[in-house]
């Protein structure tokens, strides 16, 4: 069995007999002689030679996507029988520590900060002497509300640093009840939680369902205060509304790392909206424990029992 490999992360799985790990470049087209393979291990590919790739590698079994959403994998068009996977657990320590980054430089106005710094300015409205909540900003996690909308894996692993900081955190889903010890709202019920939040995490995979989820009337249910912050997917976020409530002091701000369009264009209105705060994808972009996972998922394919993360199609 031969296993294509990228080469773009380190570490490799350990492989039982019988069974060949061959490098590919996931920037390039996979090399003729490599159209046997039976594994694809997917990491940071292009869509088009994703779909290349559906086209020519036509004994392939299994694809593992390192994505924790595998979307470019789902498209590609793969046969049916093909069975794809995810990378689901690899990227939950990463996203969930750069939503507490953003969070945090919004709070505390580091988008304000680090321009002054530049220009030598020092910005002692920001700094010095303050009477916290004067001017209605919400300048710390101790005592915020902070709701984390798509309270999966990620922000399970986000939510106890939020409350290690004072927050008070729920969560929300198709479903209500508890998980991980976090109260959970069912997404019916966002209007009333929303109108009391201090900061909104956006955790949402991409999908029919959740295109423009936080559109105009979703964002009108937030308070001036509020912060937006998106480490899901960028098409889960209504960017023209969002601009809107932004330019029109309806929202204190937003830090986003997923756009709909991806480079974010240059002309996108984001860039110069106020006080948000643009990051590249930088959330993820390391996955962890990859090599163990493709090792088990490897194990599970050999011996005929059913992979781990294995996605709907």
């Amino acid at each position: 069995m031969k296993v294509l490999y990228p080469t773009n992360v380190a570490g490799r799985p350990e492989l039982p007999p019988g069974v060949t790990l061959v490098d590919y470049d996931p920037r390039a087209p996979i090399p003729e002689q490599d159209h046997d393979a039976e594994v694809l291990v997917s990491w940071g590919s292009t869509p088009a030679l994703m779909r290349s790739a559906a086209a020519q590698l036509t004994r392939l079994r299994w694809v593992q996507s390192l994505a924790a959403g595998p979307d470019v994998e789902v498209a590609a068009g793969f046969a049916p029988g093909v069975v794809i996977t995810s990378g689901r657990s690899l990227h939950d320590e990463t996203v969930a520590e750069h939503a507490l980054a953003l969070i945090l430089a919004g709070l505390r106005g580091l988008r304000q900060l680090i321009p002054a710094q530049a220009e030598h300015r020092w910005r002692s409205d920001l700094g010095g002497v303050r009477i916290e909540g004067a001017d209605g900003r919400v300048e710390t996690l101790s005592g915020a509300n902070v709701l984390i909308w798509g309270f999966g894996a990620i922000g399970q692993t986000l939510a106890p640093h939020l409350t290690a900081l004072g927050a008070s955190v729920t969560g929300a889903a198709r479903s209500a009840g508890r998980r991980a010890g976090y109260p959970v709202i069912a997404e019916q019920d966002l209007p009333d939680e929303l109108a009391r939040t201090d900061v909104l995490v956006m955790i949402l995979p991409h999908s029919p369902d959740t295109r423009a989820a936080l559109d105009a009337t979703m964002l009108a249910h937030l308070p001036a205060r509020a912060w937006v912050v998106n480490v899901g997917r960028g098409s889960t976020v209504d960017e023209d509304a969002l601009v809107a409530a932004l330019v029109e002091g309806r929202l204190a701000g937003a830090a986003l790392d997923v756009f709909d369009t991806e480079p974010l264009p240059p002309e996108s209105p984001l860039w110069e909206a106020p006080n948000v705060i643009i990051t590249p994808h930088a959330a993820g972009g390391r996955p962890r424990a990859h090599a163990a996972l493709v090792a088990e998922n490897l194990a599970a394919l050999l011996a005929g029992r059913p992979l781990r993360n294995t996605v709907s199609r």
